[in-house]
């Protein structure tokens, strides 16, 4: 039953020394630490500490946005570490959730993240109905028939990368094989 820290700065101009310290003076047996923005879904140490826990572990964290920035993050990956019997303990909130008082923040954390979820869903919805009623509609605007004969061109000539062909039509990759795949399918019929 081991004391896990992970430590996380957002920039490469921060440091983690104070973060370190405070885990370690915490008596955090292995510490796990990256430079990577909090709302990254997938971090590489965090990931690794995650694999390194065990059941009966807790993870240690300093403050609560080191280990995400967004409520859902928070949320699921609280879900993660209960399914797999490892508690968390956020020293500067003095939250564990081997107590009942840490299980009810996250449990509290869970029904804002649910609302907040809601409310955007709302409020996107009410957004398209009134862009539809202006007469717009969502997405991306669709580009030219030119310029996907020219993307098809130069796909067709095989003397350029993908790449190449991104930068010449300032289109993304993934636009340019749907275009291909559309003139296929053309093709095709």
């Amino acid at each position: 039953m081991a004391k896990i820290g992970y430590a996380r700065v957002s920039t490469k101009d921060q440091k983690l020394d104070h973060q370190i310290d405070i885990l370690k003076s915490f008596g955090c047996d292995r510490i796990f630490s990256e430079k990577a923005s909090g709302r990254k879904v997938k971090r590489t140490e965090l990931d690794n500490c995650l694999d390194y826990l065990r059941d009966g572990d807790t993870l240690v964290i300093t403050k609560l946005d080191r280990l995400g920035r967004t409520t859902k993050q928070l949320i699921e990956l609280s879900q993660y570490l209960d399914e797999q019997d490892i508690d968390l303990h956020i020293i500067d909130m003095q939250i564990n959730t081997k107590d009942p008082m840490g299980k009810m923040f996250f449990t509290m954390m869970s029904a804002f993240a649910e609302l907040e979820a809601n409310l955007l869903s709302e409020r996107t919805k009410r957004g398209l109905s009134s862009a539809r009623a202006r007469g717009r509609k969502g997405g991306r605007p669709q580009i030219s028939d030119d310029k996907k004969k020219m993307i098809y061109s130069l796909y067709s000539s095989k003397e350029y990368t993908g790449q190449e062909i991104c930068e010449m039509t300032g289109v993304s990759r993934t636009t340019i094989y749907n275009v291909i795949k559309e003139n296929k399918h053309r093709l095709n019929d």
